[in-house]
């Protein structure tokens, strides 16, 4: 069979061997539940309380300001949720950007339809928001302001430090949604000025179904889900704990490897680009190529719808996406986009490639081969295209 090139690491990441190997063991040998009290329970309690201080030390937090929870929306949800209810005897104001994940967007569309007003920040043409929007933003009532770390379509990076001194300054609770960055750029939650941070262990080689959500001491954050005291009575449900050693053991590693792992996709990102824009013409890039994550190239063609794209790369067995794979069968062009100020008829061709640990320069190459005549094609086929083409000649 022939070797599949997964380019889309954005989405998930094959679990490591080393992190597989250190859950194996919590499925059925050391199976006790944490929140019994009898030596069986108590040696998962201390895996459990091992991972936290793990997972807070490689993000400059303490052990007591982590809570491991299903992934990225339960974390991105209870942040928003939890603050808001906490809070809202302080105000009813919350802030975000129109390029956020939807699991933050479905939340600030959910609080606004109970009373909540929510200010939604643009962004620039290459994704990025200014953080002076965000001071000219905050008000007296304002709770809370929610901006990702890194956009998982396009791949720019926010001015977080910045907003960050913004929110302190302000007295005003800053939660990120750094799904993307954890274990791909060096984080810390202290130089950073977050008092929130949503992270998924499936983005960094780590299990489905486990992320975990900081949040400073200070944070009066409500609770989520009721019932049992987990999770110093903030979450409750048996822990998950394979999940959890699994989530600590893949950031350890991928902190370990971060900086040499930054280069090579880098080099192989830059070379994808390169190959791609000599050969195809009327083909862009969207996002930031400077302030961008080392492993994404997201682009657009002209002519060429990104899902007919998507299933011919998947002929030639390459697998790549479009945008969010949240959002994956919706026939709506990225809010992204149209957020940069991109048409949508421009957005509609947009495709995403993100490179990961087993990426190779032989995988870049095939690409490059395989997708000039895949446009082609398309292109031939397109009205579109077509259109295009007599409007430049006219000009």
């Amino acid at each position: 069979m022939e070797r599949v090139i997964y380019l889309d690491h954005a989405s998930t990441t094959p679990t490591d061997p080393e992190v597989l190997e250190a859950m194996l063991p919590w499925f059925s040998q050391k199976f006790g539940n944490p929140s019994t009290v009898y030596s069986l329970g108590l040696t998962s309690s201390e895996a459990v309380q091992q991972a936290r201080e793990t997972v807070a030390r490689l993000i400059g937090a303490e052990p007591e300001e982590i809570y491991f929870t299903s992934g990225g929306t339960e974390s991105d949800n209870w942040a928003i949720f939890g603050t808001a209810e906490a809070q809202q005897s302080k105000g009813r104001h919350l802030i975000t950007s129109a390029i956020e994940h939807h699991a933050v967007l479905e939340c600030m569309k959910f609080l606004e339809k109970r009373g909540f007003e929510v200010t939604w920040l643009p962004v620039n043409s290459r994704g990025l928001v200014d953080p002076e929007e965000v001071r000219r933003a905050l008000r007296p009532d304002t709770i809370l302001v929610s901006i990702m770390h890194a956009n998982n379509e396009v791949g720019s990076i926010e001015p977080i430090e910045e907003i960050g001194r913004i929110t302190r300054e302000a007295g005003v609770l800053f939660h990120v949604d750094a799904v993307q960055t954890v274990g791909k750029l060096p984080l810390d939650v202290d130089q950073l000025g977050v008092d929130m941070l949503s992270m998924s262990a499936h983005k960094f080689y780590g299990p489905k179904g486990v992320g975990a959500l900081y949040a400073r001491k200070r944070v009066k954050l409500s609770s989520y889900l009721h019932g049992g005291g987990q999770e110093r009575g903030k979450r409750a449900g048996t822990h998950n704990v394979p999940g959890i050693v699994g989530l600590a053991k893949a950031l350890e590693i991928a902190c370990g490897r971060m900086a040499e792992d930054a280069i090579r996709e880098a080099e192989l990102r830059d070379r994808l680009w390169k190959g791609i824009s000599e050969r195809i013409q009327a083909v862009h890039l969207n996002g930031d190529f400077q302030h961008r994550l080392p492993s994404n190239l997201s682009i657009r063609v002209d002519g060429v719808e990104g899902e007919s794209m998507i299933l011919m790369l998947d002929m030639e067995g390459i697998c790549v996406s479009s945008g969010s794979a949240c959002t994956t069968g919706s026939l709506d062009p990225s809010h992204v986009l149209l957020a940069m100020g991109i048409p949508a008829e421009q957005a509609h061709g947009s495709l995403r490639m993100t490179l990961g640990r087993s990426t190779t320069q032989e995988d870049i190459d095939k690409f490059i081969e395989v997708f000039p005549p895949i446009v082609a094609r398309l292109r031939e086929m397109s009205p579109i295209w077509c259109a295009n083409c007599i409007c430049r000649k006219g000009s």
